[in-house]
């Protein structure tokens, strides 16, 4: 079982493969300064596409040299984030990774009908494995990107897609817990409702390979004493492997005051698509880029 996102790129080294990772808009020291840990570690091979002197200039500044990448000229980050999801759509790269771009311009590259990345009939979601000081193991989350405020098929694809990339780090049947802001289900909240509907579909085995319970909050999902000042009887038990939230607007605070408070590190993808796609905030640490990348080499 992998318990640390270092572990994961062991993992990754572990694999002896190498795969072709276009970035959009990668004029971006952050960015630059990953791909090339990725590329110098031997498992990736790296195109990067914007503005070539700009591009060629970052690298400089970074100490990094250009010559180790394929530099493919862009005019703007639209037409960047096009490029970079053609060639992931013809097999000339294998993942897709946003570089300086807006998230919202590149995933509409990555969710148009005709030349976007997108499965037949896939719901778009996003999983991060987040690794946290206090914690003792991964916390994989879920969807702190994508989805503002997600119906019950959405929650249930949403948590498919993270027991999916859980097993993946070796975790056999991980423990969901789907978050409130109590343990108590109320119509005042469709969301508890949606919870309620969800662990009987695990119980049925309709959501397959996972201990589900909710609503929980995070007390009860992450931490045992609580369950037992509380006398609440949970499966999950202070030991949740994932967290699903109720909207984007509870999970992406959530994580993003982990890293900025607690010294946290993620590693995410976007999942439903043909390819690993690599969405980061611009503002994230070089340090979990690079962990995104390896991430999706592991998932590619």
């Amino acid at each position: 079982m992998i318990r640390t996102l270092d572990q994961m790129v062991e993992r990754v080294l572990s694999l002896e493969k190498k795969h072709r990772i276009a970035v959009a808009w990668a004029q971006d020291k952050n960015t630059i300064n990953a791909i090339n840990k990725a590329v110098a570690n031997g498992f990736t091979e790296a195109i990067l596409i914007g503005k070539p002197q700009e591009i060629v200039n970052t690298c400089k500044a970074a100490g990094v040299d250009s010559k180790l990448f394929n530099i493919v000229e862009s005019d703007d980050e639209i037409n960047a984030s096009r490029e970079a999801v053609r060639l992931a759509k013809t097999g000339i790269a294998d993942i897709v990774m946003k570089g300086l771009v807006g998230t919202d311009k590149f995933l509409k590259a990555v969710m148009d009908k005709e030349t976007g990345l997108m499965l037949p009939n896939a719901i778009l979601s996003y999983v991060g494995a987040l690794e946290i000081p206090a914690y003792h193991k991964l916390l994989f989350i879920t969807d702190p990107a994508v989805i503002p405020f997600p119906d019950l098929e959405q929650k249930i694809s949403m948590a498919g897609y993270a027991i999916e990339m859980a097993v993946r780090f070796g975790i056999k049947k991980p423990r969901i817990a789907l978050i409130g802001a109590s343990e108590k289900i109320s119509h005042h909240f469709q969301n508890s409702v949606d919870y309620s509907v969800m662990c009987k579909m695990a119980e049925l085995g309709q959501i397959k390979n996972c201990i589900m319970d909710g609503p929980l909050d995070l007390f009860l999902a992450c931490d045992k004493k609580s369950v037992e000042i509380k006398g609440v009887n949970t499966p999950v038990n202070g030991e949740a492997d994932i967290l699903l939230f109720p909207s984007l607007e509870s999970c992406n605070p959530f994580y993003k005051g982990l890293m900025l408070f607690a010294q946290g590190e993620i590693a995410g993808l976007i999942r439903g698509t043909q390819k690993p796609v690599i969405v980061m905030s611009r503002s994230e640490s070089e340090k979990s880029k690079y962990y995104c990348i390896a991430l999706s080499c592991l998932m590619a």
